[in-house]
């Protein structure tokens, strides 16, 4: 049978089912606006409320947004990519362009300010704090507080999941970064050669934690995103690990 010998109600019910999955795995573009800060400020050098560190020397770059409290869930969305595009301002906007950013810091509320004027990260506002360098992508910088849209989208990375190990005696604290696909991790379990799957606690951002004594034992990490997908690697810290030390995974997430 050929798509020409099918019945009518059958081709146009084919037809609707086919559009509804193609626009089910796209979510929609949601409101919010944007600010930014100047490259000078040291803003660019520290760590963020994600724990990444520098993010120049850890992959990041300027393509990065610090997330106000109703969109940052106390750190769990850290990781995450949102793809942002301006709207409204037509003066400052330029047109047909977009930005993907990674969630690598929080913007916290002033209450002392209203959240209509200028407490942009007050709730319920969704705003989006950003490297003018990232800002500038997308509008002139005389856009100053400007209207956006943004929507999630899977993050690409080059390299495999890293981990960086530090703590002390049988405290370990983890910060796993360099994360495709969702971005943004859900739960975590690590692994010694002489343990089974031992959970992990989110410490803050993505910086996990377990108290359990793994020295001398080559470490394994299941990693869960946000989309429940589930990425299992052995042995990527050697038995003779050491704190302070950033181990990367031959392993990534790949695009679903």
């Amino acid at each position: 049978m050929t798509w020409s010998t099918l019945p009518a109600q059958l081709f146009y019910f084919t037809l609707t089912l086919l559009a509804t999955l193609s626009a089910s795995t796209e979510e929609d573009w949601k409101p919010a606006r944007a600010t930014y800060y100047a490259s000078y400020d040291p803003l660019d050098r520290v760590d963020g409320a994600c724990g990444y560190g520098d993010l120049g020397r850890n992959g990041y770059g300027m393509a990065t947004v610090g997330a106000s409290q109703a969109l940052f869930e106390r750190g769990k969305v850290c990781g995450a990519c949102f793809q942002v595009r301006c709207v409204e301002e037509l003066r400052y906007c330029i047109p047909g362009t977009t930005i993907v950013v990674t969630v690598t810091d929080f913007c916290p509320p002033n209450y002392s300010l209203s959240s209509e004027e200028d407490g942009y990260c007050n709730p319920p506002n969704h705003h989006l704090l950003m490297p003018i360098a990232a800002f500038e992508k997308i509008a002139i910088w005389k856009a100053g507080n400007m209207a956006v849209e943004y929507r999630r989208v899977k993050c690409r990375r080059e390299g495999g999941v890293r981990f960086a190990i530090d703590g002390h005696g049988v405290f370990i604290s983890v910060l796993i970064s360099n994360v495709a696909g969702a971005g943004d991790v859900n739960a975590v379990k690590i692994k010694g050669s002489n343990t089974g799957w031992l959970p992990m606690g989110r410490n803050w951002g993505q910086n996990w934690h377990v108290n359990a004594d793994l020295v001398n034992q080559p470490l394994s990490f299941e990693v869960t995103t946000s989309d429940s997908v589930t990425l299992t690697s052995y042995n990527v810290a050697p038995k003779e690990w050491r704190f302070g030390v950033s181990y990367t995974a031959t392993k990534q997430f790949q695009d679903q």
